[in-house]
């Protein structure tokens, strides 16, 4: 190749020169310049005229291509070129362009500053070509001087620098943007934690570099440590240290407090620690410590991150809390009704058998919480739950369940009814209280309960539970299929009768007539209801009503009780029947009801049914249940002129002080004492002879149920009974048969 004029500067060029920056430290930063021309003379001389040049502080170091071959695989091998000085001719016409193609098009390196330059002008590109292939500069080897050969190789320099910082801050920045979504969607802090540090050291992009990310203790799992900041995340070096207080983290430690006393980012050396305004009250720090110091851009960087990991750590710490409150009980700390469902799950997919749950009810806690207050009432539940916790054998778990339920699952061998009730006998220091607490427990074994999931097993326990309250408390009683029979039965007639109390479907009224032992007379009648199931026959009161007070469907029912006897009575004036009072039966859930009064109320301003007409009739027991509201509302009951007699008199244990509060008019001689009249037991003759005379001296009327023989009659008229009722005169019957039967009594 003919080579064009040669200036003086690249004349004097004999040999290699060695490059000055070889006296440099090894590790200084150094801009790398490759020169690709087929002439050796050409790249003697460019060193000789560049040796011991720096520019911005940083030497050169010169990279030799003699073919576009060669020079494109070490554009492959080198990512950090600043400046390519290439000839346009070398192997053919168009090698030097060929190479800057690919450089552009294929390796995408749009950093890379190009400088052509040749010896035969003649080859010159078109503007279009230069502009196409973004070429920096095009100079002859003859304008070439040193002078301009240094002013356009710092001009390339600093343009691939300022590139580069360009490139290097959109691609951080679109790291942090993508990054994002990616950071936010972690469900736990752990999670989280990993995620951020991860990203922070991608952003430095170095080979060497260890990151540690420290919170506060009080939002971010206080469980961890005891002091107040720990590691939450770490790479490099302080893995080891993921988990441990902040104060294991070595020479770290002065910088990180420096930033959080000064509220500020903080550099020192190689370090830097990033204050991370999270939480106002407890905020966080992101310590980075890198093979050398951090440029402005990557600190300028990592500070636009911490933001995003500010926002993400409040966000993860807001998801533990719900977690923790979706699973754990906030007063006791222990595992929740779901908490304790998951992990009863956990084991169910283990198929291991031989294994209980238990659930523990704390008797009468609802009057302990409220006759010393709730804040008392929650230091007896951290008590049982602490003194529970204690007894907590290996692989056990212990949860609160409900208000005063606790559940413990665990192998058979070590849940012991006995044992769990043995930590009841000592009472238990609430404040300046020692309080006695005894327990109901039920339980249910794995093997025998074929439940599916947690859900099903702690229905097992509860019905063993409920099974075990039927009885005194302070029991325990073991989960069987059988229960599981009954309880379905029951929530099926439950069923059923919603439907009836709802469309007044199969429920109907009988009457029972009482009578004047004396004259014979008819004096009223108790309304009785029944209910005729699906297949026809009567369900037995004592099955439905029972249930009708526990679901509180007896309000409903009760109404449509009063509503249906007061309007029988008012059809029975018209059929001749006057002068009767009608008995009609009322639960301590009727007296609940804050519509109660005004129901009756209604019902006999309807019917225009004098009040003292009505009879409702409470049991003893039921009367001393709430016996306040019981004494006001029969105050309001004799206000509006209704009779009040107390059923069963006597199969309770109610006081005479309490007895002579009462507003009442009539005591009702229970069955069981009637029966034994007459009988070789003389208890039953005392028992209503006491009666009898109570009544009298507190000026009642009386009144004897059950009474089947005309034997038990004489014996109670000559104790004094006035009246009474029972299978001699008349079962209890529907309206039309007690119409007949009064007319027919009448006639007789």
């Amino acid at each position: 190749m003919t080579s064009g004029p040669h200036h003086d500067d690249l004349d004097i060029v004999d040999d290699l020169v060695p490059d000055a920056s070889s006296a440099r430290p090894l590790d200084e930063p150094k801009w790398h310049i490759l020169i690709v021309d087929d002439d050796p003379e050409v790249h003697n001389a460019t060193v000789f005229a560049l040796q011991d040049i720096r520019i911005d502080d940083r030497p050169l170091h010169f990279l030799h291509a003699h073919t576009g071959t060669e020079a494109l695989a070490m554009v492959k091998a080198d990512d950090d070129i600043a400046v390519v000085i290439l000839d346009v001719v070398m192997e053919h016409e168009s090698a030097g362009l060929d190479l800057v193609r690919v450089i552009r098009k294929e390796l995408g390196r749009s950093e890379m500053r190009v400088i052509l330059r040749t010896g035969q002008p003649g080859y010159a590109p078109e503007m279009r070509v230069i502009r196409e292939y973004d070429i920096n500069d095009y100079k002859t080897k003859s304008e070439l001087t040193r002078v301009r050969l240094l002013t356009t190789l710092t001009t390339a320099v600093r343009s691939y620098d300022h590139l580069k910082r360009l490139i290097t801050g959109r691609r951080a920045l679109s790291h942090i943007v993508e990054s994002a979504p990616l950071l936010y969607a972690q469900r736990d802090v752990a999670g989280f934690c990993k995620a951020a540090v991860d990203n922070a050291a991608a952003l430095i992009d170095e080979n060497s570099v260890d990151v540690f990310l420290c919170a506060h203790r009080a939002n971010y799992g206080s469980h961890l440590s005891a002091q107040p900041y720990f590691i939450v995340g770490a790479v490099g070096c302080f893995t080891a240290q993921l988990g441990r207080p902040l104060q294991d983290a070595g020479s770290a430690v002065a910088l990180v407090e420096q930033a959080l006393a000064r509220r500020e980012h903080v550099r020192e050396g190689n370090s830097a620690a990033f204050y991370i305004a999270a939480n106002e009250a407890n905020p966080a720090v992101l310590f980075v410590a890198a093979a050398k110091p951090l440029s402005e851009e990557q600190s300028q960087l990592l500070a636009v991150y911490c933001v995003n990991i500010g926002v993400g750590l409040e966000n993860a710490g807001l998801i533990a809390d719900l977690n923790f409150s979706a699973y754990s009980d906030r007063l006791t700390r222990l595992s929740n009704r779901i908490g304790f469902v998951a992990r009863i799950d956990d084991h169910l997919r283990s198929e291991e058998q031989g294994w209980t749950m238990a659930l523990i009810d704390i008797d009468h806690f609802s009057e302990l919480n409220d006759a010393l207050g709730h804040q008392k009432g929650d230091q007896l539940l951290l008590s049982v739950a602490q003194r529970l916790s204690m007894a907590l054998l290996p692989r056990m778990t212990l949860a609160r369940v409900g208000g005063d339920v606790f559940g413990i699952f665990g192998p058979d061998e070590m849940l012991d009814p006995r044992q769990l009730m043995d930590h009841f006998r000592l009472p238990f220091a609430v404040g300046e209280y020692s309080l006695p607490v005894q327990a109901t427990i039920g339980l249910v074994r794995l093997d025998e309960a074929a439940a599916s999931d947690g859900i099903d097993l702690l229905k097992a326990a509860n019905i063993a539970l409920n099974r075990a309250k039927t009885g005194d408390r302070g029991r325990w009683h073991y989960y069987t299929s059988d229960m599981a029979v009954a309880m379905r039965s029951r929530l099926d007639l439950l069923h059923d009768l919603r439907l009836a109390v709802e469309h007044r479907r199969g429920l109907e009224l009988h009457y029972q007539p009482q009578v004047s032992l004396v004259s014979g007379e008819v004096i009223g009648a108790e309304a009785l209801i029944r209910w005729r199931g699906a297949d026809g026959n009567f369900i037995r009161p004592d099955l439905f009503i029972s249930l009708a007070e526990y679901s509180g469907l007896i309000v409903e029912l009760g109404a449509w009780v009063f509503h249906t006897a007061v309007n029988e009575l008012k059809a029975w004036d018209a059929q001749g029947i006057r002068g009767v009072h009608m008995a009609i039966n009322v639960s301590l859930v009727q007296f609940r009801d804050p519509t109660f009064l005004s129901r009756m109320r209604a019902a006999l301003d309807t019917a225009g049914i004098a009040p003292d007409r009505i009879e409702l009739e409470i049991t003893e027991s039921v009367a001393m249940l709430d016996a306040e509201m019981v004494i006001s509302t029969l105050q309001e009951l004799k206000t509006m002129g209704i009779q009040v007699a107390i059923d069963d008199f006597g199969t309770g244990f109610s006081s005479l002080s309490y007895l002579h509060r009462l507003p009442i008019d009539r005591l009702k001689i229970d069955r069981a004492f009637v029966r034994d009249l007459g009988s070789a037991r003389a208890s039953g003759a005392s028992i209503a002879q006491t009666i009898i005379r109570l009544g009298q001296s507190l000026g009642l009327q009386i009144i004897a149920e059950g009474i089947e023989t005309e034997e038990q009659a004489q014996l109670l008229v000559d104790l004094g009974c006035p009246f009474a009722q029972g299978f001699l005169y008349s079962r209890p019957v529907d309206s039309a048969s007690f119409i007949n039967w009064w007319h027919q009594r009448r006639s007789t």
